[in-house]
């Protein structure tokens, strides 16, 4: 931990990013990269995780949660990233579903859900890409009607994580308003196993141990309690969902970020090809000094962002973290690159483990929502910028 930390963290922040940077010191990257390669899942570190009740450390205590918000969910994945273990489906199954269900779900969907999530032994993915929409979710087509007390779901979902461990998938679909005819969009939960709910992996050449699938759904049929919450609150219930899971990307990416700059700062120490280590020529120094400040820079407005979530601040949460998760993703890939580029050809060896990271930490530019989004955002909403779309 850095002493930047101590400032803006309460010694209980403190003292769960100690814990938690203990328990991803027993797996490390080591661990991840061979699951991965096995085809696996990280079954192992997830228990102890959710044992340890870091998983759940988000969600209400009343559903068996730590009763904490965000702010403590991000330090959990940031500090399993920065031993070389982060867990993705945190993203998800807590932060995103975990969320929306605690937030906006019936008595009878919290008590179905949470407690499962709380304690690691139940999972949600995450339905909202689209093969036609991408970043534009208002071209989502996947649409709901109504049929008596049942929901019909058609359409397809691209890029979603774990399907194939989670058990149901919260999914992002249209209904018709009644009064307006517009459709807006609304949230499902759909078993793994629901008649007309497949999937396909895609081939992905990131290794990961969370697999990307696409989704069909063909004539679903839900029961009406599929639906979470309100019908007409779709739009605040999705974003509900979207804040927490950018500021966990940028936890994501940051741990990234700080796991290659640790390993290529050790390197430095240590790698000697002239009188001085290599790590006390400025050519080298400055640049991964830079990045460890992107780092640091991007850490503080996460914990902004997520400060404004818990405190219910929906809309200054908002800029808040997509700001965070452009800068995350920028500082990640910075840092790795950097890291690379310290170890010269050794960067490229599996012994030292950071060549995979280059694809990876691709990710955090690209997903949930690419940079230029981002910036288009940023562009109209805080700058109040006309719209080129």
């Amino acid at each position: 931990m850095s002493s930047a930390t101590s400032t803006v963290e309460t010694e209980e922040h403190q003292a769960l990013r100690t814990a938690v940077a203990a328990l991803g010191q027993r797996y490390g990257r080591e661990y991840l990269t061979r699951v991965a390669r096995e085809g696996g899942h990280p079954d192992e570190l997830w228990a102890d995780a959710a044992k340890l009740g870091y998983l759940g450390v988000n969600l209400p205590e009343e559903y068996g949660g730590g009763g904490g918000g965000i702010a403590e969910l991000s330090i959990v994945l940031e500090e399993l990233g920065a031993a070389g273990c982060p867990l993705l489906m945190m993203v998800v199954s807590p932060a995103i579903c975990g969320t929306v269900i605690s937030r906006f779900g019936t008595d009878d969907q919290k008590q179905a859900w949470l407690p499962g999530l709380a304690d690691g032994s139940r999972t949600m993915a995450f339905g909202i890409t689209e093969p036609n929409a991408g970043s534009n979710s208002h071209r989502i087509t996947t649409t709901a009607r109504r049929d008596g007390d049942h929901w019909i779901l058609t359409g397809r979902k691209v890029f979603i994580s774990g399907v194939d461990i989670a058990d149901a998938t919260l999914i992002v679909g249209r209904t018709e308003d009644a009064r307006s005819g517009r459709l807006k969009p609304c949230l499902f939960i759909v078993p793994r196993d629901t008649p007309g709910f497949s999937r396909s992996v895609i081939d992905m050449e990131l290794q990961a141990a969370e697999k990307q699938f696409e989704l069909v759904l063909d004539e679903v049929r839900l029961p009406s309690s599929a639906l979470i919450g309100d019908e007409d609150a779709g739009l605040l219930q999705l974003f509900a969902g979207l804040n927490p899971e950018r500021i966990m990307t940028a936890a994501f990416a940051i741990g990234m970020g700080r796991y290659a700059l640790a390993k290529a700062v050790d390197y430095a120490k240590t790698r000697q090809v002239w009188k001085e280590p290599i790590g006390a020529h400025q050519a080298v120094a400055h640049p991964l000094a830079a990045a460890h400040i992107e780092l640091e820079l991007a850490r503080l407005m996460m914990q902004k962002a997520a400060r404004l979530y818990d405190a219910g601040d929906d809309m200054g949460a908002g800029e808040a973290a997509n700001m965070a998760k452009y800068a995350a993703g920028e500082a990640c890939v910075r840092a790795v690159d950097q890291a690379v580029h310290t170890l010269g050809g050794n960067g490229l060896t599996r012994e030292y483990g950071l060549a995979s990271l280059v694809t990876a930490a691709r990710v955090a530019r690209i997903a949930p929502v690419s940079r230029e989004m981002i910036l288009n955002f940023i562009s109209h909403q805080t700058l109040g910028l006309p719209k080129s779309y």
